[in-house]
C-alpha cells in the first residue's frame, strides 16, 4: 500500500506537467503504465487533456522506458554474460545463436512481448543483450505501444472514476491475446523451415540424378 500511494503521488506530480507528465511517468519503468494511462484516460473525461494529446505522449513514453532497459542489456548485460555465463552453463554459442535469432525476428519479440503480462517490461533487456539494431527496436515498440496506449486511456476515458479497473479487465485480453501471436509466429517458423527443408531436400535430388 505504501508503494502504491508513493506510485499515486509520483503520477499526481507529474500531472502538474501535462503530456510531458505523462511522458515521463512512462519513462520510469516501476510506475505501471497500467495505473498511468487508465488515470490519464480519466484526466481527459474530465477535460484536463486531450485524447490525441495523452495517446502520443503515452506511446512516446513506452519507447522511451523500455529504451533504458534496452541500453542496460545491451552495455550491461552481455558483457556480464560473456564473462560468468560459463559458470550459469551459457555457451558462447548459445550467445551467437541469440544474436543471430534476434537479428532476424528481434522485431517480432520486442513487438509481440508487450502483449504479454509480467514480460512486457522485461522483453526490452534480451533485445539489448543480443544487440538488436536500436532503431527497429525503437519502431516495434512503438508499434506496440500505440494501440496499447489508445486501448487503456479510452477506457479510462469510458470509466471515469472507475479508471482503476482497466488494469485487471485488460490483462484478461492482453495474455490471450500475446499467446495467439506467438503462437501464430511459431507456425511460422516451422513452416519456414519446413518449406527450407523441402528445398535442400529438392536440390540434393536433382544433384544426385545429375551425377547419374
Amino acid at each position: 500500500m505504501i508503494i502504491e500511494a508513493l506510485v499515486m503521488q509520483l503520477i499526481e506530480a507529474f500531472k502538474s506537467l501535462s503530456y510531458f507528465g505523462i511522458f515521463l511517468a512512462l519513462c520510469i519503468e516501476f510506475i505501471p503504465a497500467e495505473i498511468v494511462l487508465p488515470l490519464a484516460g480519466y484526466w481527459v473525461s474530465k477535460g484536463d487533456m486531450t485524447l490525441i494529446g495523452v495517446i502520443i505522449a503515452g506511446s512516446l513514453g513506452g519507447v522511451a522506458g523500455p529504451l533504458t532497459l534496452y541500453w542496460i542489456g545491451r552495455y550491461g548485460g552481455r558483457p556480464f554474460l560473456e564473462r560468468f555465463g560459463k559458470y550459469i552453463f551459457i555457451k558462447p554459442e548459445a550467445l551467437d545463436k541469440s544474436d543471430q535469432f534476434f537479428q532476424k525476428h528481434g522485431g517480432f519479440v520486442a513487438f509481440s512481448g508487450r502483449f504479454l503480462p509480467g514480460v512486457r517490461t522485461l522483453i526490452s533487456i534480451p533485445c539489448g543483450i543480443a544487440k538488436m539494431n536500436v532503431w527497429a527496436f525503437s519502431v516495434y515498440t512503438f508499434l506496440a505501444m500505440l494501440p496499447i496506449t489508445f486501448v487503456y486511456v479510452y477506457l479510462g476515458v469510458k470509466l471515469g472514476q472507475n479508471w482503476k479497473e482497466v488494469g485487471s479487465i485488460l490483462d484478461q485480453y492482453m495474455l490471450p491475446a500475446g499467446i495467439c501471436i506467438v503462437l501464430v509466429f511459431a507456425i511460422y517458423l516451422f513452416m519456414k523451415k519446413k518449406k527450407k527443408k523441402s528445398k535442400s531436400e529438392n536440390l540434393s535430388v536433382f544433384l544426385n540424378k545429375d551425377k547419374r
